[in-house]
């Protein structure tokens, strides 16, 4: 007993780790770090998209603290992501806000992985090539919560009772960040650098606080790149781990996004535009909207000025897959494109230019054939903005 007569409480009892009250601020937030470069370059682009190769003492500290920090099963994730691709916005898709709704994956997106994770089709369609050792089927998978039971062990023991909060920030990190607003404010609010065929998002351009998926288009234009930054502005954090352990051996990089290249325009498309083009088509769309959307408004307006126009249906018409539109705003829409050559025009082109990645069984001599019509077809247009972009197209390299 101390002078005052009160019990001198062991000193374990508080922690056995003392900081300063900033000092578990900062531990906290480098836990949940650790923990989102686990998802994001173990789980998504190692396990998931197979990007880059990690050496195994890193997969198994990964393992062990996701294992720790959160109680995911690597195959589970791993089949879940995978089928959000292959199904993506569809009804299938285990998670897309454009089906459930933005509420719904922001705020329960832990339980549509649960619920997910519990489809044993799932499981085997998009699961293989995920670990299957015996640590693996004996801990780890069967064991999920006693992971996260142990980390609160750890947590209470190094630091008392604060450590208790720091224990559940950790808990509540990936539910919220990745579960939540990825999933869902990345299929639904942001920019985009491609068009894609899904309503996949770029959050912001710096990805530091959820490890780089802030660059949630980028990704789904490129998904087996190990790089999620695209633009000179972006900042991918994940990428600049991955490019210190392949420094260090501890990882090996596959593959990444093709950066595009630009040449002078050829007077002619050949097969390697054609290529070209194929293989940044996500770009190739993304500048046809940006090159013609001020020209497509200014015929908006005017029609609006002399007859009923719903302008908000035309707000995402040249930019989002056609899904995402629904019947009453298409039908309203094809009223008022047929008021307008130059939005008929625009339309056509569109709808042509994307089939040259829509059409397998044409040959490639079949498909130059027609890039070389769409750029004639286009500069004869006498639409300014559709023949600076037949130029354009003539200069990916």
């Amino acid at each position: 007993m101390n002078i005052n007569g009160l019990i001198d409480l062991p000193t374990w009892v508080n922690g056995l780790i003392d900081l300063p009250w900033w000092g578990y601020v900062v531990t906290a937030l480098v836990f949940t770090h650790i923990t989102i470069a686990g998802v994001t370059i173990y789980l998504h682009r190692y396990s998931a998209h197979r990007a880059l190769d990690l050496h195994p003492v890193v997969s198994h500290f990964f393992r062990f603290w996701l294992w720790l920090s959160t109680g995911m099963v690597t195959k589970e994730w791993t089949a879940i992501h995978r089928k959000h691709h292959a199904k993506c916005e569809t009804e299938d898709d285990p998670h897309s806000p454009q089906v459930l709704g933005l509420s719904k994956v922001l705020f329960e997106g832990s339980e549509l992985y649960r619920q997910e994770g519990a489809q044993q089709e799932t499981l085997d369609k998009y699961g293989h090539g995920t670990p299957d050792d015996w640590i693996e089927r004996n801990v780890y998978s069967k064991t999920d919560m006693a992971g996260v039971g142990l980390m609160l062990i750890i947590d209470t023991v190094l630091f008392g009772p604060i450590g208790l909060t720091i224990w559940a920030v950790q808990m509540l990190w990936i539910p919220i960040f990745a579960a939540g607003v990825i999933n869902g404010v990345g299929h639904f609010i942001g920019y985009r650098n491609f068009q894609v065929d899904d309503a996949s998002t770029n959050i912001v351009p710096w990805g530091i606080l959820i490890g780089g998926e802030e660059l949630h288009n980028n990704h789904h234009a490129y998904a087996s790149s190990a790089r999620l930054s695209s633009k000179w502005y972006e900042f991918d954090i994940g990428w600049l781990y991955i490019r210190l352990m392949e420094m260090a051996g501890l990882a090996k990089v596959k593959k990444i996004a093709p950066q595009v290249r630009m040449r002078n325009p050829s007077q002619t498309c050949d097969v390697q535009t054609l290529q070209a083009v194929i293989t940044h088509r996500y770009d190739v769309m993304a500048r046809f909207t940006g090159s013609l959307k001020s020209t497509c408004a200014d015929e908006i307006k005017r029609i609006a000025a002399n007859s009923p126009v719903h302008v908000a249906d035309f707000k995402r018409w040249l930019s989002v897959d056609e899904r995402f539109i629904s019947e009453h705003e298409r039908a309203r829409i094809a009223q008022v494109i047929e008021k307008s050559r130059l939005l008929k025009t625009v339309a056509t082109m569109r709808e042509e230019l994307t089939s040259l990645w829509q059409r397998s069984s044409a040959t490639k001599e079949q498909l130059v054939k027609q890039l070389e019509d769409w750029c004639r077809r286009a500069e004869l247009s006498g639409i300014t903005p559709l023949q600076d972009f037949s130029r354009t197209l003539r200069s990916y390299a």
